[in-house]
């Protein structure tokens, strides 16, 4: 029961960190907020899938899905990180 509530508070936590990236960058237009709000969303897609995983579907394996959402998430941060700075 406490990893369901942990899990929720860490998909809770980056969903609004990520909505809050993109509402500093809707507001000032800094590039690397964008790409740090895509990253904090893929990671909070990534908790999503780890409920799922473990509590909901226990059978199911979603790793590979859920690695490939923090893949994906980091590619953005790194993206954001390396070639927006060379604007």
């Amino acid at each position: 029961m406490i990893s369901l509530i942990i899990f929720t508070l860490c998909a809770v936590t980056s969903l609004l960190a990520g909505l809050l990236l993109l509402r500093a960058y809707r507001q000032g237009k800094v590039r690397l907020l964008f790409w740090s709000g895509l990253c904090f969303l893929w990671f909070a897609l990534n908790n999503i899938f780890l409920i799922i995983d473990k509590r909901i579907l226990p059978a199911v394996d979603l790793s590979a899905l859920r690695s490939a959402t923090v893949l994906v998430g980091l590619c953005c941060l790194l993206y954001g990180l390396i070639w927006e700075e060379n604007r």
